[in-house]
């Protein structure tokens, strides 16, 4: 099991110099990021399995006020991190979605991720929850990691079966989602899972 100093380290560097992949870096939001986080989570195509319907820039500049990263990886807290491509001579770094993480207490976690809609399809959430995984399991040491997800979001269920997730739990109308009665899934991974050869 980490100690108490490196995971310590770890959410440090996470909250100061994010996580990179070979296409992006995750890190916390900056508020230069909101008007393009509002921009895709505005789209029907991205809210159709979210909690909203619309979304305006005074939400994301609420979400973004309410996140403190000086307490990232304390219990029963919810963050959100930028998935930012990486900047080359001909582009930008440019916000492509981002990912939820919700530390439930000191051991497990639930992920969350939402990609704009024009990244989708190239593989961006399985390239960044790897990354995150990667993270809540090696370094932070954590013991189970869980997604919820709409079960007709078949996006999303194709992507946590491929990362090695265990659909584990079927709820049946569980949640009153935008009018109407719907069923989740409920997704896991336990660090013995993810370790194993």
């Amino acid at each position: 099991m980490a100690s108490k100093l490196t995971i310590g380290n770890a959410l440090h560097h996470m909250v100061t110099h994010g996580l990179t992949t070979q296409r992006f870096t995750l890190r916390p939001f900056q508020r230069a990021d909101l008007e393009a986080f509002t921009a895709y989570r505005a789209e029907p195509k991205v809210a159709k399995y979210q909690s909203w319907t619309d979304y305006s820039y005074s939400d994301a500049v609420a979400l973004f006020e309410n996140m403190d990263y000086a307490q990232f990886g304390a219990a029963e807290t919810w963050f959100q991190l930028a998935i930012v491509s990486t900047a080359s001579a001909e582009t930008p770094a440019t916000l492509v979605g981002d990912l939820a993480l919700h530390f439930i207490d000191e051991q497990q976690m639930e992920i969350g991720f939402t990609i704009a809609p024009e990244y989708q399809g190239q593989q961006v959430a399985f390239e960044a929850v790897s990354a995150l995984l990667d993270f809540l399991f090696v370094a932070l040491d954590k013991h189970r990691v869980i997604a919820i997800t709409d079960t007709q979001n078949l996006a999303s269920c194709r992507l946590l079966e491929k990362l090695g997730f265990r659909r584990e739990a079927h709820y049946v109308k569980n949640i009153f989602f935008k009018g109407a009665w719907g069923d989740e899934y409920l997704y896991a991974m336990l660090r013995e899972d993810y370790i194993a050869p």
